[in-house]
């Protein structure tokens, strides 16, 4: 972990910089998925020059939510189970201003593969962990010695999905620089999906609860695979099968039996992958341009550890498209009845799915953060930080400072099974 000096300055409430409507806005199934409930999403933003950027930031951030008034609203469920954003003139996001004297050259931009990022440092402070969640939205502006300047970024996944956070981030860059509006107009649209019927006698989670304790203690470990060797593998994918496959899926079907190797289990114990996937486009008719919510569908792949380990990571390369191909059929089941969201192969379907089995695999890679100008150019590093671990994760992102492969940002091995997983990769 590496010790930092960062003295925050200023502490408060970003309201809209005009009146925007006081009304009840209602989630969509997917935004109420229990687990959706727990889940804040932590990521830090680096970012090489910037001059007093937290003024430049809370001015674009209090213009953007005049677009956005929903993300400064609070989280409450309705008398049906649904979960609701309450939008009134008092709401806001929670904004910190803070500075270091060091560089960020002297910490390598904060992306070194074996560095823990310090969140008590680059993260809002000040309110109690279990008051914090009521606000949808928490930012902190660090400025640097070297003028570069660092964003700590905290949000409710029950109101965007990746896509939509960089939505959001890219409209207060736009109007930091100047621009009249922003150049995607939010689009609210949460009833394209229909709403399932209450359990009976299931009492829904809080919105604004802390998840169940885990079982076990997920640890964090960076594992960095080179560009060539991810070509290598697409090579060879191409020349056996004639077909082509992303990286994406190849660094999946690499995780997947590295991870299963590393935890021991039995053979006839049967493991899962859960990938997400953007499903905006292949929904009829597809989301509008603009949406912001949560426009993903988790498939799930299961295998017993046997085949899976004797199985070649092209045969699980194979398996993870044929399950990508079942998508549409899997949006159907949803849009037209036999909804699937509340079923237990959704690992999402759970408060806190405590699966030692389990591995969710997200692909930060083209979400749109990386696009990201309040005035002096895109980040040179984003990265998520999870501190309340709901399952066992691997973030893919570009590996930072132009250097060429993926970075695989993974909480998803006790600590008896990390320094496994990390030889299982190498």
């Amino acid at each position: 972990m590496v010790a930092l000096s960062v003295i925050r300055s200023r502490r408060g409430l970003v309201r809209p910089a005009e009146q925007t409507p006081s009304t009840t806005l209602t989630l969509s199934p997917i935004d109420s998925l229990p687990s959706l409930r727990y889940w804040y999403v932590q990521s830090l933003h680096v970012f090489k020059h910037g001059p007093d950027a937290a003024t430049v930031i809370r001015e674009a951030l209090s213009s953007a939510l005049v677009h956005y008034y929903p993300v400064a609203g609070r989280i409450k469920e309705s008398d049906q189970g649904y979960l609701q954003v309450e939008c009134s003139a008092d709401d806001g996001i929670w904004f910190v201003e803070a500075s270091a004297d060091y560089t960020l050259e002297s910490v390598n931009y904060f992306g070194c593969a074996d560095s823990q990022i310090p969140s008590h440092d680059l993260f809002a402070d000040s309110i109690p962990k279990t008051e914090c969640r009521d606000h949808l939205v928490q930012m902190q502006v660090t400025q640097f010695a070297c003028g570069g300047f660092v964003i700590g970024l905290l949000f409710h996944h029950s109101l965007f999905d990746g896509i939509g956070a960089a939505q959001f981030l890219n409209a207060i860059g736009e109007l930091a620089r100047n621009h009249e509006n922003p150049s995607i107009i939010p689009v609210w649209h949460r009833d394209f999906l229909p709403r399932p019927h209450r359990k009976a006698n299931v009492v829904a989670a809080s919105p604004n609860q802390l998840p169940p304790p885990m079982p076990y203690k997920l640890e964090h470990a960076n594992i960095d695979t080179p560009l060539d060797h991810i070509q290598q593998l697409k090579q060879e994918f191409h020349e056996i099968t004639g077909q082509i496959c992303s990286t994406f899926e190849i660094m999946a079907a690499k995780l997947w039996i590295c991870r299963t190797r590393a935890i021991n289990l039995k053979p006839t114990t049967q493991v899962k992958l859960s990938i997400v996937a953007n499903c905006r486009h292949l929904m009829n008719p597809p989301l509008p341009k603009g949406f912001y919510g949560n426009g993903f569908i988790p498939i799930t792949i299961t295998s017993s550890c046997d085949s899976l380990l004797h199985a070649s990571l092209l045969d699980v390369v194979k398996m993870i498209q044929a399950a990508k191909k079942n998508l549409p059929i899997e949006i159907a089941k949803c849009l037209y009845g036999n909804n699937k969201l509340d079923g237990n192969d959704n690992p999402y379907s759970s408060p806190c799915y405590h699966d030692y089995t389990l591995l969710i695999i997200s692909d930060w890679k083209q979400l749109g953060f990386d696009h990201v100008d309040y005035q002096w150019g895109p980040p040179v590093h984003v990265c998520p930080v999870e501190e309340f671990v709901v399952f066992p994760v691997v973030y893919l992102r570009p590996m930072p400072l132009a250097t060429k492969g993926i970075r695989s940002l993974t909480w998803c091995v006790d600590e008896a099974h990390r320094q496994s997983f990390i030889d299982q990769m190498a």
